[in-house]
């Protein structure tokens, strides 16, 4: 079982710079592969064309990925054509964008049930800001936001292949650390914070930290005797038992 959530940065957008390169060399490493086949879901983006032409050009003519992907939203597949596209890829790589409409979506076509049988088969799960809180039993989203810029951020009901809460962007984004911290006091929990660049690697139940700048970081913040606290996670790229997270 392998998964790495990333908590935000750019891959080559027009008009900004690549800041995840090294924590996507270690997706491409962690499939065993050269040349890995990459599928890229855009479900959160709307099927964004022009987000794949990004993949593209960064994980396929940059770092060497053969990469396909799946529209969900544009294309009316069939759930075994869905399985056989998922299943015969080495990389799920997941983007960003909104995370409640795509959960709805992929439990509408089966996908989160598909997804569950290629994590169980050992192919590498991956994504960024929707695309790694997805993984998690519970996520901070920022979903109703899409529709009203108004609205609250919301604690999502994820996919639970990870028994932790996530929250991404949460030093980009000014409003997540305090709603993140209201959410751990009033229904504790545990919860994983990832700033941008930074990214936890899960692997058969054993977790590190890896980060593509060094002011990034990834904290776990829980609630004890009423207080929130926030412990900031190692770096040294030490693997540690996943089970040291569940503790509060």
């Amino acid at each position: 079982m392998k998964i790495v959530a990333i908590g935000g940065g750019e891959i080559g957008r027009p008009g900004t710079k690549i800041e995840t390169e090294s924590i996507d060399k270690e997706v491409i490493r962690l499939s065993g592969k050269t040349h890995p086949k990459l599928l890229f879901i855009p479900t959160a983006s709307e099927d964004s064309e022009s987000y794949y032409q990004v993949v593209q050009n960064y994980y396929g003519k940059r770092l060497g990925c053969i990469t396909d992907v799946l529209y969900l939203i544009k294309n009316n597949q069939s759930r075994d054509e869905i399985r056989n596209k998922v299943l015969n890829s080495n990389i799920i790589y997941v983007g960003g964008g909104n995370t409640l409409r795509m959960l709805k979506v992929w439990r509408k076509c089966g996908l989160d049930d598909i997804l569950k049988e290629a994590h169980e088969r050992g192919i590498v799960l991956a994504g960024i800001s929707a695309g790694a809180i997805c993984w998690f039993k519970y996520a901070n989203s920022d979903s109703l936001k899409f529709s009203d810029s108004r609205n609250p951020l919301i604690k999502l009901k994820g996919l639970d292949f990870i028994p932790l809460m996530s929250c991404p962007h949460y030093d980009s984004e000014k409003i997540r650390r305090p709603s993140l911290r209201r959410m751990i006091k009033e229904n504790g929990g545990i919860s994983i914070a990832l700033e941008n660049c930074s990214a936890i690697e899960i692997v058969d139940g054993q977790y590190k930290i890896i980060t593509s700048s060094k002011m990034a970081n990834v904290f776990k913040v829980y609630r004890k005797n009423d207080k929130v606290m926030e412990d900031k996670l190692p770096k040294d790229g030490k693997y540690r038992p996943l089970d040291e997270l569940l503790k509060s």
